[in-house]
């Protein structure tokens, strides 16, 4: 626990260096492995599409006291409807099937009121189609796209368009291990799900932006006579925001966390445990993107550039030159030999001048 408060306390007084920069391999390795499953979830498992998109009918009425998943489950089975989907809320049943002509719909309504003794008004019944969830998606879709073009305009006039670039990759890099963890897991996909994701790349796109501010401030002394490279430069900016990037992404986690574990658990917030998944995940692969995937490709291209190239080959030399020097054995001058012979003239030159010393 002291080594912890120890570790704590460097960070807030800066006193941690970190090489985030120069460790890109394992980031982009571990990048690698996360984006891979991630996808192999959503090739294998998919995504399970809510109602909303794929099309289907709700039945929705209040809990009886001595109802069960399995027994609504088989209720509802029993009124011949195949793909049945139990939510259990605090006080009421949602049953969602595929999509039921009008005449189903009021056979299963009818079979529900029957087995619980509910009024029929009582089962509220919806009827999606899926043509409605296909234009859901597509705007879903449409609204992603839209985002993208104004984070690169922003970033490309505000800052230059390579910090673009690395901010969209860091964003695509966020949505697939997010949507990764959606297939793995089975969570339902829904509108509010969607909602979450856009959220997820305004939050990351922020602390992109703080790094990338921070960065361009630090870089922009960068002269012919510099003593660090950009890389050096842009880790050091980089450390020097972390604890504010830390700071920020905890106190967001954590009223998220709540409602996923806590909210969702206890009260049953089905809607908000869908909106909540997208959070959390996004919020932490948000932050480990900005720091470990944006920041070391920005790098790298901007390494490329002549005006730091230039740098980093000087100060290469020079730390080549003092090694040159240190490694030359004792007992042995670089100098020419005919430089430190001494002749005889100038050994009665000294004698004479130690013999004016002395008067």
């Amino acid at each position: 626990m002291s080594r912890i408060g120890v570790i704590g306390r460097r960070l807030y007084r800066g006193e941690v260096d970190i090489d985030f920069v120069g460790r890109y391999r394992l980031w982009y390795g571990l990048s690698g492995v996360l984006l891979l499953i991630s996808v192999l979830g959503m090739v294998v498992q998919g995504l399970n599409l809510g109602v909303e998109f794929k099309g289907g009918s709700v039945f929705s009425f209040t809990k009886p006291a001595s109802s069960t998943i399995q027994d609504v489950r088989s209720t509802v089975e029993g009124a011949g409807v195949h793909q049945v989907i139990v939510q259990d809320t605090p006080t009421r049943w949602r049953v969602t099937t595929e999509s039921l002509p009008v005449s189903e719909v009021s056979r299963v309504q009818g079979v529900i009121s029957q087995k619980y003794g509910i009024p029929g008004n009582q089962v509220s019944k919806q009827i999606i189609g899926a043509t409605w969830g296909g234009e859901v998606l597509n705007k879903a879709v449409i609204g992603l796209f839209v985002f993208m073009i104004a984070i690169i305009l922003y970033l490309t006039l505000a800052f230059e368009w390579k910090m673009a670039l690395a901010a969209v990759v860091a964003l695509i890099h966020d949505l697939v291990i997010t949507a990764g963890v959606y297939a793995w897991s089975g969570f339902e996909v829904t509108p509010a799900t969607m909602l979450g994701f856009l959220t997820i790349l305004g939050y990351s796109l922020y602390d992109a932006v703080v790094v990338f501010d921070m960065i361009k401030e630090v870089t922009a002394k960068l002269g012919t006579t510099s003593k660090m490279t950009y890389t050096q430069a842009a880790n050091n900016a980089l450390n020097h925001t972390l604890i504010r990037s830390l700071n920020t992404s905890l106190v967001a986690i954590l009223p998220v966390a709540a409602i996923l574990f806590i909210g969702t658990t206890l009260f049953g917030a089905g809607t908000l445990k869908d909106l909540s998944l997208a959070l959390f995940v996004g919020m932490i692969v948000g932050t480990y993107s900005s720091l470990c995937v944006a920041t070391p490709l920005l790098v790298r291209l901007k390494e490329r550039e002549p005006r730091y190239l230039a740098i980093a080959k000087r100060l290469s030399t020079t730390k080549g030159g003092s090694a040159v020097k240190d490694a030359v054995p004792s007992g042995k001058s670089k100098e020419p030999a005919a430089a430190t012979a001494t002749s005889p003239g100038s050994s009665n030159g000294a004698v004479a001048a130690s013999k004016r010393k002395k008067r």
